[in-house]
């Protein structure tokens, strides 16, 4: 059995400066949680190449796209996007980032099963700006590239992040052969939300069994559809203790709704696994 590839690289916690209201270290956390893990044949850690200009090009404007490669952006498009103060390091790991996500498709492109990037998740960007502490869209990118260049005719987005992945449903809108799903909190951030192909908004306080249930109609669509790969945006901010999460969902409630989401798919349905981006997240994770 082949190991699970994760991308992973140091610049996604170093790329964030040390004073951003952000908890970076969650990446290198995470990492060293996989240590154990790593040469188990279980999984194994990659590194990414960072993205090229093009590959942004696929899902955002010319425009948007050079102006943040230039650092010309406006003061208020980079409080959008948040993550301030931006450093040096900071455009190398946006490109990290999105590079990680584009090796994952490849990988499962190539090999079937499942593939993680260890950042990523970005679905606040739209076509001609960035949001939440999103630049770029991976997930948008990635369908687009599983449809275009991969040659794949029925591509599904799940999203299970607590806030709704509107980037993302903006700019897969009216794409043929592409469907998106998200289960979010309804009165999370964003506060004006776009128009997913299927949304599930759940009220504060929702709790293990109405969230499972939204999960399990998500699900069913999918098998609907049969797709032929699904991009898995995997937040779990949707947890208890998670400060701005709201949606009370406990450890063993996370855990069934990964079970589900795995158990759910077909063996021959490649899989990409983004972790999230969130805009709060507990230490302990």
């Amino acid at each position: 059995m082949r190991p699970m590839p994760v991308w992973y690289h140091e610049t996604y916690t170093e790329g964030i400066s040390r004073s951003a209201r952000f908890p970076r270290d969650r990446y290198r956390m995470l990492r060293e949680r996989l240590n154990d893990l790593h040469g188990t044949g279980l999984i194994c850690i990659e590194s990414p190449e960072p993205a090229v200009r093009d590959t942004l090009l696929i899902a955002h404007e010319q425009d948007y796209v050079d102006r943040f490669l230039s650092g010309s952006l406006g003061s208020k498009e980079v409080r959008r996007i948040g993550l301030e103060p931006w450093t040096d390091a900071f455009l190398p790991r946006t490109m990290m980032i999105i590079g990680g996500a584009v090796e994952a498709l490849a990988h499962v492109t190539r090999f079937g099963g499942i593939a993680a990037n260890m950042a990523g998740g970005t679905h606040h960007s739209h076509r001609s700006f960035g949001s939440g502490y999103c630049v770029f869209n991976d997930l948008a990118i990635c369908a687009l590239l599983a449809r275009d260049e991969y040659g794949y005719e029925r591509i599904a987005v799940l999203d299970l992040d607590v806030h709704q992945g509107d980037g993302t449903a903006t700019i897969l809108e009216d794409e043929e052969g592409i469907i998106t799903i998200s289960v979010h909190g309804e009165k999370n951030f964003p506060f004006r939300k776009a128009k997913s192909d299927y949304d599930f908004p759940l009220p504060n306080g929702t709790g293990d069994e109405g969230y499972l249930r939204a999960v399990e109609e998500s699900l069913a669509i999918i098998e609907d559809f049969s797709p032929e790969i699904v991009l898995f945006q995997a937040g779990v901010d949707a947890l208890e203790f998670d400060a701005l999460g709201n949606l009370n969902v406990s450890e063993d409630g996370m855990r069934i709704r990964n079970d589900m989401v795995f158990s759910s798919l077909d063996r021959r349905t490649p899989c990409v696994l983004f972790m999230g981006t969130k805009l709060d997240t507990p230490q302990r994770y």
